[in-house]
């Protein structure tokens, strides 16, 4: 880059290498139908998820925490790629390969935002804290959306079934009460309507 200063660079370094976080293209289609989602559209719908959602977080939560987890955490996702959910054998080795690209990709920080960037995303995945807990609700939440707006695109391509889509979503009702009944409703009318096996 074109400084002398070591944390500039850094920095630089780490928000150029992020933007390869566009070209990740996730298993999830647009509510549309029309394409694939990738890596950076998905953390961003999510934050703004959190943000409008937050209300419904079964324990107080702070949202600007959540928005921050949920912006960082499937950066990792530039290297280990995205792992489709219903992959059993893909995600055999998923924490392995998660954990050497955050090495690398929060190491490309100077070490205090290395330390603050790689809590947040091991908060996320430890699941322990209530944003934590609400963070992984909306993960779990805005693939159904899409899904259930999309005709059960990705449900119906790899032949999902309920059984699974309810094991997956199980993070939602826990943090939700209101989110849960959503959930619900969303599964029966997709069942309903063939969407989901």
């Amino acid at each position: 880059m074109l400084t002398e200063d070591k944390r500039l660079a850094s920095q630089l370094d780490f928000l150029i290498e992020m933007d390869k976080l566009k070209s990740i293209q996730r298993h999830s289609l647009l509510v549309n139908g029309s394409r694939a989602e990738n890596s950076a559209e998905h953390s961003w719908h999510l934050a703004v998820m959190a943000m409008i959602l937050s209300e419904y977080a079964g324990e107080a939560v702070d949202a600007g925490h959540v928005v921050r987890m949920l912006l960082v955490h499937d950066i990792i996702e530039i290297d280990a790629g995205d792992t489709f959910a219903y992959d059993i054998q893909a995600n055999l080795d998923k924490a392995q390969r998660e954990r050497l690209a955050a090495d690398r990709l929060f190491g490309l920080l100077p070490e205090d935002q290395a330390i603050e960037l790689r809590a947040l995303w091991e908060e996320f995945e430890a699941r322990e804290t209530g944003e934590a807990r609400f963070a992984h609700a909306m993960d779990r939440l805005m693939p159904l959306l899409h899904n259930y707006l999309n005709e059960g695109a990705t449900w119906v391509k790899n032949g999902v079934t309920l059984e699974q889509v309810r094991r997956r979503t199980a993070a939602i009702p826990d943090s939700s009460e209101t989110l849960g009944r959503f959930v619900e409703a969303i599964l029966a009318a997709s069942l309903e309507r063939g969407y989901i096996r």
